[in-house]
């Protein structure tokens, strides 16, 4: 009836849902499964039996987020001469899935001996054993099968050497737990593996239809609803109580229909759409809503084209972005290998319950709580940054962007370099030459086939461009970290038949494995002699990639500023080695014979796209890739792991640990405790986000997390990342709050430090929170607006939880944060509108004391008073009763598990 009664009831009613899977990433799936191993232990120890501890909604975990890159760089760009003939001439040109007519010796690809012809099998020696089934990389410049790079294979051998206890831990999980599914590394990434394999639409159980429908532990589960399921991110905590057959809980949202007219600039690319339709969204407030798109120019897109737009949501703080499903929808899943039986079912069934969009049907649109309209006929290229994915930047404007962010003041776009030192060059010698780094340069280039960039189109493009940019005689300089990651072995098929990987190759996009990489941190450092420069001249260099998170110090700490571009972007920026340039009006560089050529001369139609994605991106290759995952991989499937029923724990492992969130495992509810006389532990600002609270790539040398890993005999080459390592509480308690960007208001700049009062001491913020916990004081952080922004990460809430932290008091929170928060204990406090802690005249050095009612109640008033006899008002910020219940529980982790007792 609530649902019924919308108009008045949206905001103000609660609403359960129950998804029909889970799907979890090993960064966010790792703790989850501990923390189920950890369960069975603590239900064993109060005398339950730990066999009843299973999952209840299915469960999909992909092993994606552990790849690094180890080893870059193409063996066919230092081959003096790939596919020989006259090295100044322009390389031959070759036709998608033709090979050339006539033998020409392979150089440079290991593995691939002699001549090749179009009429040879395809037979070569050294085939390696862990060649990907059924998606061949193909000889560079004969287009017949050959092994994998040599990079990918070094990159695979060192992810599972490195993460060996990790996935070992994995499978344990797959045989012992129930309604547990886990994809391997080297499939593909969670998104794409969710898109192209693990949707289902409809679901048929025992003749019973009912919706596809996901929830996920990344906030770019949103992307399976250009597909017609509704799906979102929430936390990790909250996905493990979804797992135990709790319903996800939320306030009756509003519905904003975005209506999409016209059709796009040939120039604009997906991307484009993608950031285009994000700025209107974050304009028009659709915050902790869902949206919906219809409107003719929605039968315009593809079905890539709808991920695209609807993975981007979290950006603009959506709940979620759903496309209904159409007869564009029916011809990509035929295509993609549905049986023609199941689709007569799900679109009979979808026309009967009115899920069905029909762009001839003569009825009215829907109703929604409120329209946007948007039209695609206005959308020009872009990129976003350089340090917040919202900051759009149109690219004819790059160039003086870029100049107006050295003028500008330090903060969220500035860098405040003085008018005499921003055209300093910094001579540095590499490999034998001398080149030139100034402010600008580019340095970092990745092209990432994962969520807003899945779709064929773009990587497409970023083929021909860069086969365009080799004929011509354009290179990139070697310096620049480049890589290729797709998103699944799909992604290298279509690259590899269309004929276009072996040009990315020799511009030094080398497909360095499958997984998340550089998006996540996991870049391995720039060159020794790169970096000092960089240092040396406090230069402002630039990484560009296809990915979706660009906050500053992410790639690496010395790359400043970061910009997201759609893949034939990234490449044509790393061609021309600094982002301070005018397409326009200035060449990319000087190809053959001398000529000057610009982007426009490479840039490919989209005729040219439209015939290489028909011939290339076939319904066999998703056929194929669901065979190779149904199959495994050699190494995973060798791979030993124990079966009993209790996980045995081995106390010397720095990788999985039995947490300690069970060890007060309470039957009952108690009333929430006062939190008396607590110190503050941060004085933080705007935007912190989950990056900054619980940081996921590599752990610094000087870090508390290092300190321990070294203590336990680790070397840093040992140490892998913080993503890695969730499993280990020890690690990432001491990893919260460790990020190198992090502006603590006490310390006045950038840094992973704070003061431990009253001490006054200077401390990294786990000394200093172990410094309260020996003294008995309690500790509360102090934000300012939109803390929590970010993926969803359990270990942002977990983390400070572990710290002592009682509660945060911020001027608003990211919404999977905060419900994060109230999942592990936390209370999550908001002050009144208007103000703050300058406001109030806080200074963050005073004690707290915060008294709960015996009976709390949804966004209740609570008094705070502080040792300088100040008192002020906030509001505990808890949407609904069952929040309340999961706090005096001690979170949702506890409530679930008195379950089993």
């Amino acid at each position: 009836m609530n649902i019924l009664d919308w108009k008045t009831k949206q905001n103000n009613v609660e609403v359960p849902f129950c998804p029909a899977r889970v799907v979890l990433q090993d960064f966010t799936g790792i703790p989850a499964m501990v923390d189920f191993a950890a369960m069975r232990e603590a239900v064993r120890s109060a005398g339950g039996d730990p066999v009843k501890v299973n999952p209840a909604c299915p469960t999909d975990l992909t092993v994606d987020h552990s790849l690094q890159i180890d080893f870059s760089k193409c063996a066919i760009q230092n081959a003096p001469n790939p596919g020989g003939g006259d090295p100044q001439k322009p390389m031959a040109k070759l036709s998608p899935l033709k090979a050339q007519p006539r033998k020409l010796p392979c150089r440079g690809q290991t593995g691939c001996k002699g001549p090749c012809s179009t009429g040879d099998s395809g037979r070569h020696s050294g085939q390696f054993s862990a060649q990907i089934e059924n998606t061949p990389i193909l000889c560079p410049f004969h287009l017949q099968p050959v092994p994998e790079p040599e990079t990918v294979l070094k990159n695979q051998e060192m992810e599972f050497g490195r993460n060996r206890e990790r996935l070992q831990f994995f499978k344990w999980s797959s045989k012992v737990f129930k309604n547990i599914s886990v994809i391997p590394p080297e499939t593909g990434m969670a998104h794409q593996v969710n898109l192209e394999y693990l949707s289902r639409v409809v679901f048929e159980v025992k003749d019973f239809l009912y919706p596809d429908s996901v929830v996920g532990t990344d906030s770019h589960t949103t992307m399976v609803n250009g597909l017609g399921i509704l799906g979102w991110g929430v936390g990790g905590i909250e996905t493990e109580a979804v797992m135990l057959g709790m319903p996800v809980t939320l306030t009756l949202p509003e519905v904003v229909g975005c209506e999409l007219t016209g059709t796009a600039s040939p120039l604009a690319t997906s991307i484009d759409i993608v950031v285009s339709i994000t700025k209107h969204l974050k304009q028009a407030d659709v915050a902790g809503k869902f949206v919906e798109f219809f409107g003719s120019g929605v039968s315009q897109l593809s079905v890539a084209d709808r991920t695209t737009i609807a993975n981007m949501c979290p950006e603009y703080g959506a709940i979620l972005s759903f496309f209904p499903v159409d007869n564009v929808t029916l011809k990509h899943l035929k295509h993609t290998g549905f049986d023609k039986a199941k689709l007569e079912v799900m679109e009979a069934y979808l026309k009967a319950v009115k899920l069905f969009r029909n762009d001839e049907s003569s009825s009215r649109e829907p109703e929604y709580s409120q329209v946007v309209q948007i039209s695609l006929s206005s959308i020009i290229p872009y990129v976003s940054g350089p340090k917040r994915s919202q900051d759009r930047v149109a690219v004819n404007n790059m160039k003086s962007d870029f100049q107006a962010c050295l003028n500008e003041k330090s903060g969220v776009k500035g860098f405040q370099i003085a008018a005499e030192k921003q055209n300093d060059v910094v001579p540095v010698q590499y490999e034998g030459n001398e080149y030139k780094l100034s402010h600008g340069c580019i340095v970092i280039a990745a092209v990432i086939s994962c969520t807003n960039n899945c779709n064929p189109s773009v990587m497409l493009a970023a083929g021909l461009l860069a086969k365009k940019a080799v004929e011509a005689g354009l290179a990139v300089k070697p310096y620049i970290r480049t890589s290729l990651s797709p998103g699944s072995g799909m992604v290298t098929h279509y690259l590899s038949s269309s004929g276009v990987l072996p040009y990315l190759s020799k511009l030094g996009f080398e497909v360095v494995g499958y997984g998340c990489s550089t998006c996540v941190g996991n870049t391995a450092p720039l060159p020794e002699a790169i970096r000092n420069a960089i240092k040396q001249g406090d230069i402002i260099a630039c990484g560009v990639l296809s990915g979706t998170k660009n906050f500053e110090g992410r790639l690496c700490d010395c790359v400043r500023a970061n910009y997201l571009a759609s893949p034939p972007l990234v490449v044509a920026y790393a061609i021309a080695g600094t982002v301070r340039i005018d397409f326009e009006t200035e060449p990319l560089g000087t190809g053959f014979n001398g000529k000057s050529i610009y982007l426009r001369d490479i840039w490919p139609t989209r005729k040219e796209l439209h015939t290489v994605e028909e011939e290339c991106v076939i319904s066999s290759m998703f056929k194929e890739l669901k065979e190779k995952m149904e199959k495994g991989n050699k190494r995973w499937n060798l791979l030993e792991a124990p079966e009993s029923t209790l996980f045995p724990w081995d106390l010397k492992s720095t990788y999985i640990r039995c947490p300690s969130f069970f060890d007060k495992l309470a039957k009952e509810p108690v009333s929430p405790q006062p939190i008396e006389n607590a110190h503050v532990l941060l004085y933080l600002g705007d935007s912190v986000t989950t990056d900054h609270i619980s940081p996921a790539g590599s752990i610094a040398r000087s870090s508390a997390a290092a300190k321990y890993l070294t203590n336990k005999g680790l070397t840093p080459r040992e140490f892998n990342s913080y993503g890695a390592r969730r499993g280990n509480d020890a690690v990432m308690t001491r990893g919260t709050f460790a990020n190198i960007k992090l502006l603590n208001k006490f310390i006045g700049k950038p840094a992973p430090k704070t003061i431990h009062f009253p001490s006054g001491q200077t401390l990294d913020v786990f000394e200093a929170a172990e410094l309260y916990q020996r003294e008995g004081t309690p500790v509360i952080i102090l934000a300012g607006k939109k803390y929590g922004l970010g993926s969803s990460r359990d270990w942002a809430a977990k983390g400070p939880f572990l710290l002592g932290v009682k509660a945060v008091l911020a001027e608003s929170y990211e919404k999977v944060h905060r419900s994060q928060l109230i999942g592990i204990g936390i209370a999550p406090l908001q002050f009144l509108p208007g103000e703050n802690p300058s406001t109030l005249g806080l200074t963050g050095r005073e004690q707290f004391s915060i008294l709960f009612p015996p009976e709390l109640s949804p966004g209740m008033t609570l008094d705070i008073k502080t040792s300088t006899g100040k008192v002020f008002s906030v509001i505990a910020l808890f949407e609904n009763d069952m929040e309340i219940t999961l706090y005096k529980y001690g979170g949702s982790l506890n409530f679930v598990a008195r379950r089993f007792l």
